[in-house]
């Protein structure tokens, strides 16, 4: 199965440790020579291959506090890496945090940088990895971790000096306002073999913070020294509080409790590789091309699940079609169970009637006939409405009579119901295309009408008239015919008569006109 990897790397070993649900579990430990590194190899060759993750405790680390002048943006990570790199030109393992700014004059940026001063120590250990193509996501360091640490247990003294034993030795970090500004990493045990003097040592960082001006003469220095249990009473013998020096032991036992370690370990590696594995923070210390393989093997995973998530859309389409597909074939069939049980009670029913004269076909063309008769039927209602159009544009024209008549050409006139017997009408078939069948026969309107206005005014009755039977003329198939006008201007026909005067000094009639319309609807 696959398992992370997290490495704890020190001047005298690499160990390894496993980290797979939140759980951590210790492996084999490896000099640093090269049997060591080839058996770190095949462990790892052998092992599933997971990401690692290496923590470095190591003295060869160095830290620097600077200000720069403040830049943001591009130009201002290009300076910082300029600066860095000026810092530590012989190692490519480099780090840089902003810390806030001056709170005088040009307000520069505070700046830490630090880096491992000997990258020999590193370097063997990755090289190694490189040639295995395991996926290495980061590289720690111990001290930058310690301020994890720090939050965990709940330390927020101003001058805070915080002491753990671990693998590589006795480290000691300084922060002030939570922040990191310096760390040292002595031996645990001397030459003789006799364990130092927690506050011989203590005593050295204090006077170093104070020769750089980290501290100040009479503030007091918050020692935190985490420790097994078991030694806190020989400590507290050895660290007295002073005047500049304030001492709180943490049992190991608590630290492990705050951070979710399940058991208490008597040095703080596992401590600082279970905040590691639970934080996962981006890598310390550049890695450069080193990290290519873990960018392969995340692109990997990516694609992985991707993969799956298309695949479990396709199942669950699938599934949803399947469902979708049965709940339809259930639905057929109860819709075929349906139309069975109705033809049957159609057949039973139709037994026991008389047969039938029309036919089904029969009713059905009866049917659609009314259809074709109720959408296509000749009535006058059309024709009146286009009219009535017209006239609402044309106020001087007074309608005095309409005719109208379907226009059926070639058909007989119909026989005059004063000179034709009773059953003469009836007996005689009605014409199909009278009724609209197959298509909507063409319909005509006379209509009578006479125009108002001055009554000698022939010319403005002429042009009323026109304009009126000009607008009929544009509806769609619509044909006009003049059949009188208010004035006959004929050439063959004798103008005779007085304007506005009739015979015995009458007032002469209104212009009338009469127009005889042809409307085509098919």
């Amino acid at each position: 199965m696959l398992r992370n990897h997290l490495l704890y790397l020190t001047s005298e070993q690499l160990c390894v440790y496993h980290w797979r649900m939140g759980k951590l579990t210790a492996g084999p430990c490896f000099a640093p020579d090269e049997d060591g590194i080839d058996a770190f190899m095949d462990y790892i060759d052998d092992a599933p291959v997971g990401p690692c993750w290496l923590l470095t405790d190591l003295i060869e680390e160095d830290y620097q506090r600077v200000t720069l002048p403040h830049v943001s943006g591009k130009a201002g990570r290009q300076m910082l890496q300029r600066r860095l790199t000026q810092q530590y030109r012989e190692t490519p393992f480099r780090h840089v945090s902003i810390q806030g700014r001056e709170p005088e004059g040009r307000r520069d940026d505070i700046a830490l940088l630090s880096g491992l001063t000997n990258p020999s120590i590193v370097q063997p250990w990755i090289a190694a990895l490189e040639a295995l193509k395991a996926p290495l996501a980061g590289l720690y360091t111990t001290t930058l971790m310690s301020d994890v640490l720090r939050r965990k247990l709940g330390l927020r003294q101003e001058h805070l000096l915080l002491v753990t034993e671990q693998s590589g030795g006795l480290r000691q970090t300084y922060f002030r306002d939570g922040q990191l500004k310096f760390s040292r990493l002595t031996l645990a045990i001397d030459r003789d073999g006799v364990p130092v003097n927690v506050a011989a040592e203590t005593g050295k960082t204090l006077q170093f913070l104070t020769s750089v001006h980290l501290m100040e003469r009479g503030d007091v220095l918050h020692t935190a020294i985490v420790t097994p249990a078991d030694q806190i009473e020989r400590l507290s013998a050895l660290c007295r509080n002073g005047p500049e020096t304030a001492y709180r032991f943490i049992a190991i036992e608590t630290a492990a409790a705050k951070v979710g370690l399940p058991y208490a370990p008597r040095l703080a590696d596992p401590l600082l590789l279970k905040l590691l594995g639970g934080e996962l923070p981006r890598s310390h210390y550049t890695l450069g091309e080193a990290r290519r393989y873990y960018q392969l093997w995340w692109a990997r995973v990516a694609m992985y699940g991707a993969s799956a998530a298309i695949l479990t859309c396709t199942l669950m389409w699938a599934a949803v079609s399947l469902w979708r597909t049965s709940e339809a074939d259930n639905a057929a069939m109860r819709m075929r169970a349906e139309t069975a049980r109705y033809d049957s009670q159609y057949q039973a029913v139709m037994s026991d009637m008389p047969p039938a004269v029309a036919k089904t076909a029969n009713m059905k063309a009866a049917v659609a006939i009314e259809r074709m008769l109720a959408e296509q039927g000749p009535v006058p209602l059309p024709m009146v409405r286009m009219l009535s159009q017209a006239l609402e544009q044309a106020p001087l024209i007074k309608l005095n009579r309409i005719d109208w008549r379907v226009n059926l050409p070639g058909a007989a006139p119909a026989p005059s119901a004063m000179g034709a017997p009773a059953d003469s009408a009836a007996s005689t078939p009605i014409p199909s295309q009278l009724l609209g069948l197959p298509t909507a026969p063409p319909q005509a309107l006379h209509l009578e009408a006479e125009i108002g206005g001055p009554q000698d005014d022939y010319r403005a009755a002429l042009e009323a008239m026109r304009q009126f039977a000009q607008r009929l003329a544009a509806l769609p198939h619509m044909t006009v015919e003049i059949e009188s006008q208010p004035l006959d201007t004929r050439p063959n026909v004798k103008l005779s008569g007085k304007a506005g005067m009739v015979a015995g000094g009458a007032v002469s009639e209104t212009p009338k006109f009469a127009l005889n319309l042809v409307w085509n609807p098919s």
